[in-house]
């Protein structure tokens, strides 16, 4: 007899989980939905009640733990912790990463840590702004959200893959620096120069 789960939502995650400990073992496209199934103790078809697909089980494994992720990462959080927090998960889940990254493409794991990434980059320049008492430039803002935001994600990528070698805390220190620099940089601009071209 099958194991108890008693919501779908249970299930959906028992069903994930399952998934995560078979891809420490092998290759996304060598894993089947069966091998999934008799991990769970289910069997096959039901797995179709949830998912279409394995694709569609790595998506939902992904944008619910970054939605989990995002809930610790509410509210008055440091955003060298919130970073932090997302330099731990990846470290933990390193394997699970990178064949997500091979199997769901670049885009598409880019834009599932970059919403977490902007979060925590959104809060900071705001209460950047509002510390500095610099004036409300609601496209100024957005653009540098958008900058920083990609080049973390950027540097999160490659140090997934091993491209970088330093440490979480390394690597958030430096982008400390980038901050203030960046806070520098808005306090020596004349007034009325942003976006023009010296």
């Amino acid at each position: 007899m099958g194991k108890e789960y008693k919501s779908s939502a249970a299930t959906r995650r028992a069903i994930s989980e399952a998934l995560k400990a078979l891809m420490l073992q092998k290759p996304l496209d060598k894993i089947t939905i069966g091998e999934i199934m008799d991990a769970c103790g289910m069997r096959r078809q039901h797995f179709y009640y949830y998912f279409t697909d394995i694709y569609d089980l790595l998506r939902w494994t992904f944008e619910e733990e970054a939605l989990q992720l995002r809930r610790e990462q509410s509210g008055d959080l440091p955003w060298q912790e919130g970073l932090l927090q997302l330099f731990h998960y990846i470290a933990d889940h390193r394997a699970i990463c990178l064949c997500a990254l091979d199997s769901l493409g670049r885009e598409y794991l880019k834009q599932v840590f970059e919403t977490d990434i902007s979060g925590i980059v959104r809060r900071t320049v705001d209460r950047l702004a509002r510390e500095n008492g610099f004036p409300e430039n609601a496209a100024m803002e957005d653009t540098a959200v958008r900058f920083l935001t990609l080049a973390l994600a950027g540097v999160m990528e490659s140090w997934l893959r091993g491209e970088l070698t330093q440490t979480p805390e390394e690597l958030i220190g430096i982008f400390s620096t980038i901050f203030q620099d960046y806070i520098r940089g808005v306090k020596l601009r004349p007034s009325g120069a942003e976006g023009t071209a010296q």
